[in-house]
């Protein structure tokens, strides 16, 4: 059975962007050639899950191939039905039925890149199995926290953690089944 990956960066407070959808303070640990392990990752994963509002700024800031490369396949989760492109599809069923229908074929892992809808939908059907957390060295006070309250207790297992000279520490963590 493939399984679901959160890969996400977050405030020390645990936010995961500013008001209004800004993810400027993630500019703070860019570094000419330091992914923090990103293409390793997704060369892992063959489906990515990602909130409308996550792909629409993704989709402006860094365009459509961070996305689409032509050997993924992008669930654009959404309640406005849209056409489909390409290998991305815009979903607004049953968020749930979908992740259990894919996590059933046998290809490669599921990556979940947000927003905080998503993921905190995802933790109450108890739907993700690993989380690999990149805190950024800020207090940013206020924005879209990255969990919410009103989701079920998880019992999580320690992979690994690193940390870099731009003050990012990135923890690895399994669910606990």
């Amino acid at each position: 059975m493939r399984k679901l990956s959160l890969f996400i960066a977050t405030s020390l407070d645990g936010y995961i962007a500013k008001p209004n959808d800004d993810l400027s303070f993630l500019e703070l640990v860019e570094k000419e050639g330091e992914d923090y392990g990103y293409a390793e990752f997704t060369a892992t994963v063959d489906t990515i899950i990602v909130g409308r509002k996550t792909y629409d700024y993704v989709l402006r800031e860094i365009g459509p191939s961070h996305y689409d490369n032509g050997k993924r396949d992008v669930y654009v989760i959404t309640r406005t039905e849209r056409p489909n492109a390409g290998r991305v599809k815009f979903y607004s069923g049953n968020l749930t039925e979908l992740v259990q229908k894919l996590k059933n074929d046998q290809r490669k892992n599921i990556y979940c890149d947000g927003g905080a809808e998503i993921i905190n939908e995802l933790l109450k059907n108890d739907l993700i199995d690993e989380f690999i957390i990149s805190i950024i060295p800020i207090l940013l006070g206020n924005g879209i926290r990255l969990f919410k309250d009103g989701r079920p207790e998880q019992t999580l297992e320690f992979v690994t953690s690193k940390t870099f000279d731009t003050g990012l520490a990135q923890l690895h963590y399994r669910r606990k089944k």
